[in-house]
């Protein structure tokens, strides 16, 4: 894909065009792809009952997705951030453009022929989910460079959101020498379709639900083959794995650390780690301190009802990491042997 490259099937929706100027212009993250609506449902257990029916709270709707989470998480932590996606000319669509007009998140769009993606998540009492994933762009459907092509010549950073829509950029961000981050979710750690950002991002974030105890082969597979400067998997209420370039023997396991709020709902938790360990790492904090305000980033969207309803800002993310510090968070250190450790890292 070459930047004259024009996309399919799409028309354009809002921003159609922006003037470049000096560093002052630059947004330091620009997100790719993403946006959609999240439909919550909640329920006893993650598990059908029986007969055809059952009670349930009031099901709401929310402004949401992976994309949706790191740009307004961002934007909430003082980063000047551009979100840029495919949305649908329809009631979903303008729920997010409205949402964002009221938060002033920066947002331009291309129309998506299929409409607005959208999912239904099941969130049981203990605030764990399940979601049903509506992807419905065309998988022909593309983001065309001569419309983002401008946003990443201002962009410090680029997060690629895991969809199919911008997995051609990859290319056009290397040769602006923009560093590109993306979350797989949970990736299995073979399944094709995941390659691109798997092994063509610079950080690399993923759950750890589905791979479980393989995760240290996984995240040492995306360094091997990929780009990736550092790969993270987060584990919940297990804490997270961070696996460093320079040491691609030593997978750190970090603790999660205890919510200072009772979790209600787990949905976007992962989206505010990434945005916290980043915005840790931009202003060149260690990797035990990225991997802690990760932490106490996801912890925090937990304490709230709804996907991406409440953000942590700076100084809140601050003075949570300085009480989380104070109350003996660990660090992750190393371990002798291969075995899993709290609070140790995984010799290879």
């Amino acid at each position: 894909m070459d930047d004259s490259t024009e996309g399919t099937g799409a028309d354009r929706g809002t921003g159609a065009g922006i003037e470049t100027g000096g560093a002052a212009d630059r947004y330091d993250v620009l997100v790719v792809g993403g946006s959609g609506i999240d439909t919550i449902v909640r329920v006893d257990e993650l598990k059908i009952p029986g007969g055809d029916s059952v009670w349930v709270p009031p099901v709401r709707d929310y402004v949401a997705h992976t994309g949706n989470g790191v740009a307004l998480g961002f934007h909430a932590l003082g980063r000047r951030t551009k979100f840029v996606d495919f949305l649908g000319d329809d009631a979903p669509g303008r729920m997010i453009l409205d949402k964002y007009a009221a938060v002033g998140l920066d947002f331009d769009h291309l129309v998506a022929p299929a409409g607005t993606p959208r999912s239904v998540n099941l969130v049981d009492a203990e605030g764990r989910r399940f979601s049903f994933f509506d992807g419905r762009h065309p998988a022909d459907l593309l983001m065309p460079l001569s419309f983002c092509g401008p946003y990443l010549d201002r962009a410090r950073h680029v997060y690629l959101a895991r969809s199919h829509v911008n997995r051609e950029l990859f290319d056009a961000a290397r040769r602006r020498g923009v560093p590109v981050s993306t979350d797989l979710h949970t990736w299995d750690g073979a399944d094709p379709s995941a390659h691109p950002w798997a092994y063509g991002a610079d950080y690399v974030f993923m759950s750890a639900a589905t791979v479980k105890e393989g995760v240290a082969d996984v995240l040492r597979d995306i360094v091997a083959r990929g780009r990736a400067r550092l790969a993270v998997a987060t584990d919940g209420a297990d804490g997270s794995y961070v696996l460093d370039r320079a040491r691609p023997d030593l997978v750190r396991h970090v603790p999660a650390v205890r919510p200072e709020r009772p979790v209600v709902d787990s949905n976007g938790a992962g989206d505010a780690y990434v945005t916290a360990f980043l915005h840790t790492l931009f202003d060149g904090g260690d990797l035990d301190q990225c991997a802690l305000a990760g932490s106490v980033s996801g912890a925090f969207a937990c304490g709230h009802h709804g996907t991406h309803e409440a953000q942590i800002g700076a100084d809140e993310l601050a003075a949570s990491c300085l009480r989380a510090r104070a109350s003996g968070a660990p660090d992750g250190t190393a371990a002798a042997g291969g075995a899993m450790a709290d609070g140790a890292a995984v010799s290879g």
